[in-house]
């Protein structure tokens, strides 16, 4: 089948592959995977939380909000050191690009020099870089780009009917304002949602809808399931279907062919069986490593070994031949030497 980009999906089309056979929506996912992916390669990313918890954001899910009573404990934004320490290390484990999340509304002026030493930082250990700081202005966006930021998370969470039931402290609009400013800011957009919340099937469309209708498709789009966290509203809620999980993940391949669908949040619960279902329905990235900012996650190990019993294989990050990559993190060197200063970033 053909694999067109499009961006005019409408929720009754796909309302109607969800509604396929199984089989059916599975082979379809698999065959706009093969056209545009090695079905047997996978992006390995690595996140971690620089800054946790006293999140001024009201979202249901999350135990990182200052509005709920969790486990999770309150913590400053990290030193630089400390993340560049973390960033080799998950180099070591086979991660291609590392990914910092901040508990922030939106970060403050005080804190980007910061940001920016740990993104350039990371450049030079030959990684992806990849953030998540919250609602980013223009300006913001553009001093990112410029300090060698390749992608930006910003979910979009879920479909913008049911957008309200979880979240009241920033709206729909403020999310896709942050991802076309991340857009005009020239870097790559990652962005996605959460099933599991409570939301229909519909929401479950809406959202997708969303994602695929953006002038230009994300990049990477994360599917997590719900992580019930004691504590925050969504604790006691029922733990969705698992093939309808597969199904969301099938119908984003199909409705996004060239962007990174990853097998997010979600995954310490999942059995290998299901993992592997969702592999086959075009999931082709992931996070690894021990946490997911807050959340357990399934270790190192158990995904390599995974990995080996399904024949998989983390993706290589070959953007650059070794020449001009040796170049690139010379030049990344030399300019670290220097003091940074927040609007004079090259």
């Amino acid at each position: 089948m053909s694999a067109m980009i499009r961006h005019d999906w409408q929720i009754q089309e796909i309302e109607a592959l969800f509604a396929l056979p199984f089989n059916d929506l599975l082979f379809q996912a698999q065959q706009v995977h093969r056209q545009n992916f090695d079905p047997n390669a996978v992006q390995v990313s690595t996140l971690l939380s620089i800054k946790t918890g006293a999140c001024p954001e009201d979202c249901k899910y999350c135990p990182q909000s200052a509005h709920y009573r969790t486990d999770v404990d309150k913590e400053r934004l990290m030193a630089v050191e400390k993340v560049l320490a973390e960033a080799k290390s998950a180099k070591e484990q086979g991660a291609s690009r590392f990914c910092m999340g901040a508990a922030w509304r939106n970060p403050k002026d005080r804190d980007m020099p910061y940001v920016i030493e740990m993104i350039k930082g990371v450049k030079e250990l030959g990684l992806e870089t990849c953030m998540t700081l919250g609602m980013l202005s223009p300006q913001q966006a553009q001093v990112l780009q410029q300090a060698g930021l390749d992608y930006y998370n910003h979910n979009l969470d879920t479909s913008p009917e049911f957008y309200g039931k979880i979240i009241t402290t920033r709206t729909y609009a403020d999310r896709l304002s942050t991802l076309q400013n991340v857009r005009d800011a020239g870097m790559k957009v990652c962005a996605g949602g959460i099933v599991g919340m409570g939301e229909s099937r519909r929401d479950r469309a809406g959202l997708l809808a969303q994602l695929a209708n953006l002038p230009q498709h994300p990049e990477s789009v994360p599917v997590n399931m719900l992580v019930k966290v004691e504590g925050t509203p969504f604790a006691k809620l029922d733990d969705m279907d698992p093939f309808e999980f597969v199904r969301t993940i099938a119908i984003a391949r199909i409705l996004m062919p060239q962007s990174f669908v990853r097998l997010s949040a979600g995954r310490e619960s999942m059995s290998d069986e299901l993992q592997a279902l969702c592999f086959m329905a075009g999931a082709n990235s992931i996070f690894y490593g021990e946490r997911l900012l807050t959340t357990a996650n399934p270790e190192t190990n158990d995904d390599l070994a995974l990995f080996e019993r399904l024949g998989l294989v983390p993706m290589a990050h070959d953007d650059y031949s070794d020449e001009v990559h040796q170049a690139v993190i010379s030049d990344a060197v030399a300019e670290q030497q220097e003091p940074v200063r927040y609007y004079e970033v090259r």
